[in-house]
């Protein structure tokens, strides 16, 4: 729904519309290869779809997971923008923001392209089970802990630094202008996207990618992990990034807000402008009738 509006439902593309419909993307291509996942857990751990599609499922969490950070940095940057700057130019903007939403596909198929590499599954004969990505290999211990501990800090501790600031600046610059109405209503819109990245972060991201920094900072050190459940339930809220999402799009875009209600309420788009302009014509209309009643050449009449 939110890549339909953004794509075909938005009269205006705008940098915010073409990040958030990247990031509606990327949520979409993880949840194609969730039902894997859940097959997995649910069959005991047991890995029955071979290597290739293993190594498509890790791919593919880890690709959404750094896409979902890096897209909502790149949202968080741009608001900084359009408060700081809101006179820029709209198309260069749109060239910018398409360049780097390719950038970003780019880095992150780069990034994730090791895992794709080495062996994911592995045979644990004490359970008889073949596990995906739950067990490292002992000779791919050093290359594992160095690729995963550089993802961590390349994909969360970076964007993380940099959200933080650009909402620092953000803050800094709404408290510094004259207060009106529509700085009134910026801060507003700003304090509700700095609750919902806050919540996306904490809740999402935060402890996955520090359990992820731990265990294989642990693994290169030669110390066996036993939080497996942890890493498990840290790997669910991941997943969770992709329900929360919406309430990005949701709080950001006015678009996405009335076509979201409007679809609920079975309208179409046609109907409610229609019900628009009739509303405008008829306030028009009364608007007039009054004055013209009042200068005193006609009566007003209702509509």
């Amino acid at each position: 729904m939110a890549i339909w509006v953004f794509l075909f439902r938005t009269k205006k593309k705008h940098p915010a519309a073409i990040y958030m419909a990247n990031l509606a993307l990327s949520d979409l291509l993880f949840v194609i290869w969730i039902p894997l996942k859940i097959a997995y857990h649910l069959n005991g751990n047991d890995w029955i779809y071979g290597e290739g599609l293993c190594k498509v499922l890790v791919g593919f969490f880890y690709g959404n997971m750094y896409c979902s950070i890096l897209f909502i940095t790149c949202i968080s940057v741009q608001r900084y923008w359009v408060i700081v700057h809101p006179l820029s130019q709209q198309r260069k903007n749109n060239q910018i923001a398409i360049a780097v939403s390719i950038s970003v596909w780019v880095g992150i198929w780069l990034l994730t392209t090791p895992l794709y590499l080495y062996d994911q599954t592995v045979k644990v004969r004490d359970l008889n089970i073949l596990t995906c990505h739950d067990v490292t290999r002992q000779s791919q211990a050093k290359v594992a802990s160095g690729y995963f501990i550089t993802m961590g800090i390349l994909g969360f501790v970076i964007p993380s630094m940099v959200c933080i600031v650009a909402y620092i600046l953000m803050l800094q610059s709404l408290r510094n202008s004259v207060i009106d109405e529509n700085i009134s209503k910026k801060r507003k819109k700003t304090v509700v996207l700095i609750i919902t990245v806050l919540v996306l972060f904490l809740v999402c991201f935060t402890p996955s990618n520090i359990m992820l920094l731990i265990h294989y900072c642990l693994l290169l050190s030669g110390v066996i992990n036993n939080g497996y459940g942890f890493y498990i339930t840290t790997l669910c809220l991941a997943s969770l990034n992709s329900c929360l999402d919406p309430f990005v799009y949701y709080f950001i875009s006015e678009e996405f807000r009335d076509n979201v209600k409007n679809t609920l309420m079975c309208r179409s788009a046609r109907t409610v402008e229609r019900m628009r302009v009739s509303f405008s014509a008829l306030k028009y209309s009364k608007k007039s009738s009054t004055y013209t009643s009042d200068s005193g050449n006609t009566e007003s009449s209702n509509c």
